[in-house]
């Protein structure tokens, strides 16, 4: 996406650039992502009664804000990185279109926002939650991406962290079934991000990020790490019904694609190329939102 140059442009036409550069900014797809785990953890762990609406909705729009906010900051740390990748040099701050002063007042707003939002609607526990994901995702894993693919394992916490803030919305606590909901996201991420990374690491080592696991390797090593952590999603997958979060027709939608999933990583692991991972990855896109509404239309 390219912008014009703002000398070129009318005050409504700079207007509404600055607001799709700022919407940019929080890579919407993204956020409503996270907003939809915690909304959705906040649902399997609401009982008894009506559910609160008011709640659920400011839920949503604070996680979606802080979100927003740890993605900007992201955007801010690693600006002169995505100059040098394609799939991301179009973004508002490598164009100029929104500069960095702009971005880190933006960042600052959007984030304190919704950490308010969620101290004065949810509870302390799962803004405290939402402060600690914003951390670890701009300041610790962001800054790792150079480093190696421990990033993935750091990113993978912030994360799976949605669903269990949702979960601590609706029960001020923690129990077993709020680190089950956790811990199929957390599992769910290693697939997701090395796929990505397999995909585009002709575009990440122009930027120096080092992701994959195997020395950095598009090889057989990995595949073969990528099939083990998509196969414990299976198993991971019925314990919301084993501990009567859900019922038994979501662990079977569970079951059905875990298994779809784990089949696209034995064709990754024959063809060690780009197309497979390519699949995998959208393989991925499809599991987590697929598996949560089940649970979800299962609970309700």
């Amino acid at each position: 996406m390219q912008y014009p140059e703002s000398q070129s442009l009318g005050i409504y036409e700079l207007l509404g650039t600055y607001l799709r550069g700022f919407y940019a900014l929080l890579k919407p797809r993204l956020s409503f992502l996270v907003a939809f785990s915690s909304a959705f953890g906040y649902v399997l762990g609401f009982s008894g009664g009506s559910l609160d609406w008011m709640i659920l909705s400011f839920l949503v729009l604070g996680a979606f804000l802080v979100s927003g906010s740890a993605i900007t900051i992201n955007q801010i740390i690693e600006v002169e990185y995505d100059k040098k990748m394609d799939r991301t040099k179009n973004r508002p701050l490598p164009t100029g279109v929104i500069s960095r002063n702009q971005a880190i007042i933006f960042s600052i707003v959007t984030g304190v926002t919704g950490l308010v939002i969620l101290l004065i609607f949810t509870n302390f526990l799962t803004t405290s939650l939402s402060l600690l994901s914003l951390m670890l995702y701009s300041f610790v894993y962001t800054p790792l991406k150079r480093v190696g693919p421990v990033a993935v394992f750091v990113g993978a916490i912030p994360g799976a962290l949605p669903p269990l803030l949702g979960w601590v919305a609706a029960t001020n606590g923690f129990s077993v079934e709020a680190w089950i909901i956790f811990g199929i996201q957390f599992i769910w991420q290693f697939p997701h991000f090395w796929a990505i990374a397999w995909v585009a690491d002709e575009d990440y080592k122009k930027a120096g990020f080092k992701l994959l696991p195997s020395g950095g390797q598009k090889d057989l090593n990995t595949a073969i790490q990528i099939m083990i952590y998509t196969l414990f999603l299976i198993p991971l997958g019925l314990l919301p019904t084993l501990f009567g979060i859900t019922g038994v027709t979501s662990a079977l939608v569970a079951t059905i694609c875990g298994v779809l999933f784990l089949s696209q990583t034995f064709y990754l692991m024959k063809e060690c190329t780009k197309e497979a991972a390519l699949k995998i990855m959208f393989g991925s896109f499809l599991y987590l939102p697929i598996v949560q509404v089940a649970y979800l239309l299962d609970k309700i």
